[in-house]
């Protein structure tokens, strides 16, 4: 061959090779770039907003089905991934901490990376994952066990597996991954067992560890495999050795906000759920007993992993409103820069991007009754009638006062994300209107074995709708609009410059609204429950939709009263691929 040739062969190759790799322009510009999906969140503010409109109000009724891609096996359980797209190929994770790859156009499986779980694993809430990451030819996800592999995006081979913590202390691992500077940045899981939350980022070619960052005061940090600093001051709100169990679990993954330089994380409940035995009644010796930082979202350095600043939603926590839930970046119709959050203890935060500072607050639930409201500071207005009481004898059988409070433990609204549309300025949030009897229990700490000390029933609030899917003005906190379903909803939301907001139902239905007045415009029955998060991209002058289908999750679990609606629902595991077909959005153009 003409080495002239050679070498413009060895180029080409070169090129498209590079081509392939996602790198951090790709993931900071995924919120407006349409070809493809490279973050969780569809961009790293996680709105889950499209700026596509080639499907839109006018021809969403000529949406069909492009293929379908059934994830097969006996593990059919809760499917709770977002997909990815790049460079031709969709990756999906799956229940049991599978990974798959997939051909955008056929629906073809590329390749299937199964994780060799050990007996034991602890997982809190049904064996879900929710995602992978991309980078560089990279693919990476977290394990049940607690672990971070890293594939060859092209052949699914292992480049490096590394251990986040031990499953057999009740850690575990569902959250996708981030990628921010040639970082991988995780979480955990595991709060129901007593661990300590943390923030871990390692670097994203050699997963090797640069620092750590706990979440309960007390724990100390790391930077390069040296302490850092430590985490809060010690014994400044939790009392005595119990902040060496803490909980504060950061299990949802977390977001990057470029503007300000801020990793933001949320840190689950406080362990135990017994919210007196950390100290909840009056203050002692100066300690607050408001448990930092569990319950809260923490703004952190990305360099380094110092704490910038937190918010902590629920303060001496007792019911087990986790502050996980995302943060989703905004600017507001006067051009302020917020972040928004809808909280497991059923109120939606506004905060400034700038410090994490408290800017207002109102409910996206019917029936809150822990709290009055939220305070000009941000704290919570307790109801103390509706804490769990105290049990008689703290380490004897007596189990305290049975209250009744709304919203349930699984929240006015649990891990499924919302989006927020810079189309309307309104944000989607699903939400679910639920009450629960709940007491507390003595208990004591044992190593991998719940570390809970609290009993608990869900109950509907009200013989219509669980589910409910609220259209909110962050502005006022007005409802705009609210569609209601029967079970609860717990799938991902998204919206489109098209004027759409997709989100989907347990008993299947993957549902298109209109974004100003909830209006149904389309429905697809996928024969499963959708709990998934759906995305879209375009390819060839084509817009696409997809959305997993597979029920299951925390809510077949743990629901109480709430079981009989959803026990006879079937599980699956299958992605479904949508799209606009040319001539079909042309017909309707002509119209």
């Amino acid at each position: 061959m003409n080495r002239f040739i050679a070498a413009a062969c060895v180029a080409l190759i070169t090129t498209q090779a590079a081509r392939a790799q996602v790198t951090d322009e790709d993931i900071a510009n995924d919120a407006m770039t349409t070809g493809d999906v490279v973050t969780n969140g569809m961009g790293r503010s996680l709105q889950r907003y499209s700026p596509l409109d080639t499907l839109n109000r006018n021809n969403i009724e000529y949406l069909v089905p492009a293929w379908a891609f059934a994830l097969g096996g006996e593990k059919q359980r809760g499917q709770e991934t977002q997909p990815l797209v790049h460079d031709g190929v969709m990756y999906i994770t799956g229940s049991y901490s599978r990974l798959y790859a997939i051909d955008v156009t056929t629906g073809e499986e590329l390749w299937q990376y199964d994780a060799r779980l050990p007996e034991g694993i602890l997982p809190c809430c049904d064996v879900v994952n929710r995602g992978a990451a991309l980078y560089g030819d990279k693919v990476y996800f977290g394990t049940l066990d607690a672990r971070l592999v890293a594939l060859d995006a092209k052949t699914g081979d292992v480049v490096w597996n590394k251990k986040i913590a031990d499953y057999k202390e009740g850690y575990s691992y569902t959250a996708a991954p981030l990628i921010h500077d040639g970082l991988i940045i995780t979480g955990n899981s595991g709060g129901e067992f007593g661990i300590v939350g943390e923030v871990q980022a390692r670097d994203a070619e050699t997963g090797e560890m640069v620092w750590t960052r706990p979440m309960i005061e007390g724990h100390m940090g790391t930077l390069n495999g040296e302490e850092s600093t430590m985490t809060g001051t010690l014994n400044a709100t939790w009392p005595g050795d119990m902040w060496k169990t803490g909980g504060g679990a950061t299990w949802l993954g977390g977001s990057y906000d470029a503007e300000t330089d801020t990793l933001v994380f949320g840190a689950g409940n406080p362990a135990p759920w017994n919210s007196w035995l950390r100290n909840a009644g009056e203050p002692v010796d100066g300690n607050t007993g408001d448990n930092l930082y569990a319950a809260s979202r923490v703004g952190l350095d990305p360099a380094t992993g110092e704490i910038k600043w937190h918010f902590q939603t629920t303060p001496r926590e007792g019911w087990d409103f986790d502050g996980v839930n995302e943060v989703v970046g905004f600017t507001d119709a006067d051009g302020h820069k917020r972040y928004g959050t809808a909280d497991r203890n059923g109120f939606f935060y506004v905060l400034d991007r700038a410090d994490g500072g408290f800017v207002d607050a109102f409910p996206f639930v019917k029936d809150i009754t822990w709290a009055e409201g939220i305070d000009d500071t941000g704290r919570p207005i307790f109801v103390e009638a509706n804490r769990p009481g105290r049990p008689a004898e703290l380490t004897g059988e007596a189990k305290g006062e049975t209250i009744f409070a709304a919203p349930s433990f699984l929240g006015g609204k649990n891990w499924m994300p919302m989006s927020y549309s810079e189309n309307t300025g309104l944000f989607y949030v699903p939400s679910n209107e639920w009450g629960m009897d709940m007491w507390n229990e003595p208990v004591t700490y044992k190593k991998g074995a719940a570390y809970m000390g609290a009993g608990f029933t869900i109950k509907p609030l009200y013989e219509d709708h669980i589910g409910s899917l609220k259209a909110i003005d962050p502005a006022t906190g007005e409802w705009v609009w609210e569609f209601k379903n029967d079970a609860p909803l717990w799938g991902g939301v998204m919206s489109t410059a098209g004027g759409l907001v997709f989100t989907g139902t347990p008993e299947g239905k993957f549902i298109a609204f209109d974004d100003a007045t909830g209006e149904e415009l389309w429905s697809f029955q996928t024969g499963s429950g959708v709990v998934g998060q759906p995305i879209t991209w375009e390819q060839d002058g084509e817009q696409f939709v997809s959305v997993i289908s597979g029920w299951g999750g925390a809510v077949p679990l743990w629901g109480g009263e709430v079981a009989k609606k959803v026990n006879f629902l079937n599980q699956g595991a299958t992605l479904w691929t949508f799209k606009l077909p040319k001539a079909l959005a042309e017909l309707a153009a002509a119209e």
